[in-house]
């Protein structure tokens, strides 16, 4: 290809060829018992459903599940939606240039938003808390990968310093809620937000595309993330600056249940006021990334429609249009 075709540049009935992300790549079955290859295709600017029909076993163990390929196939209208009928496919190697092209980035500056969370880090009324924020701030290590880190593989603030959109968005929530909950300790809130997803930094890898380290695979981000609380609460305290253990108890329990719910990977449902709003403002943030990714509004043509298809981590198909776009603002 002499130049690239963008997936949100994309119309029906169009060809392209070149490389692209791949992810959740499965072997499914037609009606008639014919194999056949389903996945996502993606690339910096958004993401298409793909498939590709007649395909071999042999083909689909050849590609991973979560990486590059070089795709030639022909885009089609599918309930609404633009989907990519692909006629070959091969693993690929990007070069540097191409993977630019290939990974999306946060739109947001990376250092505006972490001075952003840093500032609010350093409003914690408690001296112990804000002792504990520093030993994380204070590892190098740790805070490059934060701030360059994915929220996600495919999901919810799946780009290049997406941990840290997604950080300082739910610390901006919570500035705004907390005032309505004064019994609620905000401190605990805060740095709860903060540390919830920390270990998404090791879970997941975004050198080659987004996917799941080692370290994802067999520890995971909770655990990681209580491995790094028990470390860093310790340098805290041999600095002078011990938490009370219900405290440490308390950030535990938060990390332990953010996702909320058993089937969602929470380990523990969320037991106090705090772990509850740490939680819900978790799943605001996270939903809604995703609905508005979804609409792309001011994006949509004549080929999309007005719904989505069906967006299974939301368990719906989204409206895209504003009802209210047309209409002259009021003075």
């Amino acid at each position: 290809m002499s130049e690239r075709i963008y997936i949100n540049q994309l119309e029906a009935n169009q060809l392209i060829d070149g490389v692209y992300t791949i992810n959740n790549c499965q072997l499914g079955l037609t009606r008639n018992g014919k194999p056949y290859l389903k996945c996502l295709v993606s690339d910096k600017t958004g993401r298409l459903p793909a498939r590709m029909w007649n395909a071999s076993e042999d083909l689909y163990e050849s590609l991973p599940t979560d990486g590059f390929v070089r795709i030639a196939g022909q885009t089609q209208p599918y309930q609404g939606e633009i989907q990519l009928i692909i006629q070959t496919i091969a693993p690929a190697t990007p070069t540097r240039a191409e993977l630019a092209e290939l990974l999306p980035s946060t739109p947001f500056s990376i250092e505006e938003m972490f001075n952003e969370v840093r500032q609010v880090l350093g409003s914690l009324t408690s001296p112990a808390l804000r002792a504990l924020a520093e030993q994380y701030l204070n590892d190098r290590e740790l805070m490059a990968a934060f701030v360059q880190a994915p929220a996600a593989s495919t999901l919810h603030h799946a780009c290049l310093g997406g941990l840290l959109e997604h950080t300082r968005a739910v610390l901006r929530l919570a500035k705004s809620v907390l005032p309505h909950y004064e019994s609620l300790n905000a401190d605990l809130v805060l740095m709860g937000l903060f540390i919830h997803d920390l270990g998404k930094c090791v879970e997941l890898q975004w050198d080659s595309g987004f996917s799941y380290t080692e370290d994802g695979q067999l520890v995971g981000h909770i655990g990681r993330g209580m491995l790094w609380l028990e470390d860093k609460a310790g340098q805290a305290a041999e600095a002078g600056h011990a938490l009370p253990e219900s405290a440490l108890r308390v950030l535990h329990h938060i990390i332990l249940s953010h996702h909320g719910e058993f089937e969602y990977g929470a380990l523990k449902k969320p037991a106090t006021p705090e772990a509850l709003m740490v939680h819900l403002l978790d799943n605001v943030d996270a939903k809604m990334y995703q609905a508005l990714q979804a609409a792309r509004r001011g994006e949509i043509d004549d080929t999309r429609g007005d719904f989505t298809e069906k967006i299974w981590a939301l368990d719906t198909r989204i409206y895209r249009p504003d009802p209210l776009a047309g209409e002259s603002k009021a003075d």
